[in-house]
């Protein structure tokens, strides 16, 4: 009876039946698009890779410098970027140069989109120029040489605009990071802020059971392997190993997540692949110099945290020269550069926040929480909230007294307190910090140091060893013919090549596709067999994870057991029982500089006016906080615009706030004492300026606790009262008014 009801028209076996026909047809329909899909990507690459200079910006640009004309050349160039017709600039703003990173992909990540760097930096009116490059280096190019044009670059920006109320605020992404780093420590009087984006600065940073990338130098046997890459590409890299490297970090999305997401979802996510593959089969070539440069001294080396890298001229890369604040942005879901990579540079490089201060520093970081390496420059929710912060409050920023702060971003409600003194849906605090705060993310123990070293010091052997019995053959049987069919033949570029037109299997797929889009029949949602294709797809994607995790975990257990031998490490003089530690000590030379300073602003405790008095209380007064809030800082702007405190330029006011900062911290009461010398009889401006001082504070919520007690003793210094009315010839700042 059962069986006769299962065969009845309607019933469940007819049922499935329907369904699995439904699907069938989808599946096949689906299966054509996507292989035209595949088409089209490799037509794509073929016609990207055939341009003279190829990239991914959405913007039209002007081209200043042409980096290939240098008395140095290199393959960089300078460009404008022309804004488009719905945005306004300021000439008056500080320009924002982003510097592209170059890391085997193609140039333009930085303006992929309408929502990225580029894009909120010229909403917030700021004048934008890009740095990019070409796919082939020039001869003799080095990373120095490479800074040197960057130097020049920066300074042709700054000419351009020499109204501009700062120095440039300048953006380096992941490879740029530390380039834009080097660069500013060797020229610290071109940078505004710098917004380093997921760049690795303390390499051999990490933690136990994640971020596998850090023992891949150590794995490898040391540096010898890059330097056989170059002599086989006859003294190129190819930026595809590069890429390569990136992709085996998550073989499921490589091998599978990234293609099933668009045969799943064909008729949508077309356009948003082809984008992205463009950008991400762009690959480039490096100089053998530029590579080893980078294997040598960053990723097994370590030494620009250690400060040992070393320019000709001997001239050493020193971080705490910096003088610009330095906008430090990583993610706890970037395995390529996870948070301590970003961050533990800071450790190396000084004792304590007082050590900071010390240097004149300013350090902000943000941590995303899931965010992915390219997910910090291309997505488009990270521009709206993190890149749009930062572009729209770079002026907060940079008049930050030194320290170390955290960004933190709380979105704007019905609730939030004068939120028209925020920029865009996000209200944006930099909150002080410890290195305390730093440490609890995670890091080395001295074991793990010692690995390390042992790790470095057998790549310079083996390195040393190629280079002497080795690397002469290599170069001399090597021609740059073979050298360009290897790198033809790279397995990235083939996937790229064997889906495109050049194939005529592609060819017949492409003379379908008209066909197939016209009958088109999506499958429903409900049905059974595309639920079955989406658990399928979950199982391989677990399987590949699996795969991936117990390689990585066997990975580090090799890692960690071989280089933490105590016979290895004796072998290669490092030793067992050693306490490493990379921090530098002052320098002789900063210290008597420092204390020279010092002296200076002790002496000047008791030196100005109105001005200085405000800006003092105003900082003792909101320290008691531990943050500083965009609504504050707008406040004190718009006050500034009302009261004419205009005629002091940026830079200005930014010196006046580390001046009267460190007075404070230096002799706070001492410089609290000397308040009541720098006020003006006139008890209506005495008054004025106190009710501006309350106005800023309160811009951003209620004054309460220490700061109100704080406040208290401010009004009795300025002889006024702390919370009565003001006097009706007071004109009161109302933070809700537009600036002029």
């Amino acid at each position: 009876m059962a069986m006769e009801n299962a065969s009845l028209p309607g019933g469940p076996i007819s049922e499935l039946i329907a369904s699995a026909i439904e699907y069938m047809v989808d599946a096949g329909q689906r299966s054509v698009l996507f292989l035209d899909v595949m088409r089209q990507r490799g037509d794509q690459y073929r016609d990207h890779v055939a341009q003279t200079a190829p990239h991914v910006l959405q913007y039209a640009a002007e081209l200043i410098i042409d980096g290939r004309k240098l008395d140095e050349p290199v393959n960089y160039a300078l460009v404008r970027i022309i804004p488009p017709k719905n945005v306004e600039i300021d000439l008056k703003r500080r320009p924002f140069i982003v510097i592209d990173p170059r890391a085997g992909h193609g140039p333009g990540i930085g303006g992929f989109k309408a929502d990225s760097e580029i894009g909120v930096a010229m909403n917030a009116g700021h004048p934008c120029y890009f740095i990019g490059f070409l796919p082939e280096p020039m001869p003799g190019q080095t990373i120095e040489r490479v800074a040197h044009a960057e130097a020049l670059f920066i300074e042709k920006v700054i000419s351009r605009h020499p109204d501009a109320d700062g120095k440039p605020c300048v953006i380096g992404n992941c490879q740029a990071g530390w380039a834009v780093m080097i660069l500013a420590s060797l020229r610290p009087e071109l940078f505004g802020p710098l917004i380093i984006a997921g760049a690795p600065l303390a390499y051999w940073a990490g933690v136990h059971g994640k971020y596998p990338m850090r023992y891949s130098g150590g794995l490898l046997g040391g540096s010898w392997l890059t330097a056989l890459a170059g002599d086989l590409g006859a003294g190129k890299f190819d930026g595809a190993w590069l890429v390569q490297n990136f992709e085996n970090q998550n073989p499921s999305n490589t091998l599978w997540t990234k293609q099933y997401n668009v045969y799943s979802k064909v008729d949508t996510e077309a356009d948003r692949y082809l984008e992205f593959e463009r950008w991400w089969g762009g690959h480039v070539n490096l100089n053998a110099e530029e590579i080893q440069f980078i294997v040598d001294e960053l990723f097994i080396g370590n030494n620009l945290a250690a400060g040992k890298i070393e320019m000709s001229g001997g001239r050493k890369v020193d971080l705490r020269n910096i003088r610009s604040p330095i906008v430090v942005f990583c993610s706890k879901g970037d395995n390529i550069t996870p948070p301590q990579q970003a961050l533990d540079w800071i450790l190396d490089c000084y004792a304590d926040v007082d050590e900071i201060r010390a240097y004149g520093q300013t350090i902000v970081y943000t941590v995303h929480e899931s965010v992915g390496h390219l997910g910090i420059f291309v997505s488009g929710g990270v521009a709206k909230k993190e890149h749009a912060e930062f572009s729209s409050n770079i002026d907060l920023i940079d008049v930050l007294p030194p320290g170390l702060y955290e960004a933190t971003f709380e979105a704007k409600g019905a609730d939030t307190a004068n939120a028209e003194l925020a920029v865009g849906q996000w209200v944006m605090r930099c909150e002080a910090r410890t290195l305390d705060d730093i440490r609890a993310m995670g890091g080395n123990s001295p074991e793990d140091e010692r690995r390390f070293a042992t790790a470095k010091r057998v790549s310079e052997l083996n390195l040393a060893a190629y280079q002497k019995y080795v690397q002469p053959w290599i170069k001399r049987m090597v021609t740059p013919q073979m050298a360009e069919l290897a790198r033809n033949m790279h397995p990235l570029r083939l996937q790229y090549e064997a889906f495109s037109e050049k194939n005529p299997i592609m060819s017949a797929v492409s003379s379908v596709v008209e066909r197939v889009e016209e009958n088109r029949k999506p499958v429903s949602k409900d049905n059974p067999f595309l639920a079955f294709q989406e658990l399928m797809s979950k199982q391989i994607v677990h399987a590949l994870d699996s795969w991936r995790d117990s390689q990585e975990a066997l990975s580090e257990a090799i890692f960690l057991n071989v280089y933490g031998s105590p016979a290895l490490q004796v072998a290669v003089g490092i030793d067992p029982k050693s306490e490493p530690s990379r921090r530098r000590e002052m320098s002789p030379e900063h210290r008597a500089m420092l204390e020279k300073r010092i002296a200076e602003l002790k002496s000047g405790i008791g030196e100005g006016g109105l001005r200085e008095a405000a800006l003092r209380a105003l900082l003792y007064v909101g320290s008691a906080r531990g943050m500083v809030d965009e609504r504050s800082i707008e406040a004190l702007r718009r006050a500034r615009r009302e009261h004419g405190g205009e005629r002091m330029s940026l830079p200005e006011f930014k010196m006046l706030v580390r001046e009267q900062f460190f007075m404070l911290l230096l002799d706070r009461e001492g410089a609290l004492a000397a308040i009541p010398k720098l006020l003006p009889e006139d008890v209506n401006q005495r008054r004025t300026a106190f009710a501006l001082i309350r106005d800023v504070l309160s811009a951003s919520e209620d004054i309460t606790g220490e700061g109100a007690s704080r406040l208290t003793r401010i009004a009795s210094l300025f002889g006024v009262e702390a919370g009565g009315e003001r006097d009706s010839n007071v004109a009161p700042f109302d933070p809700k008014a537009k600036a002029s």
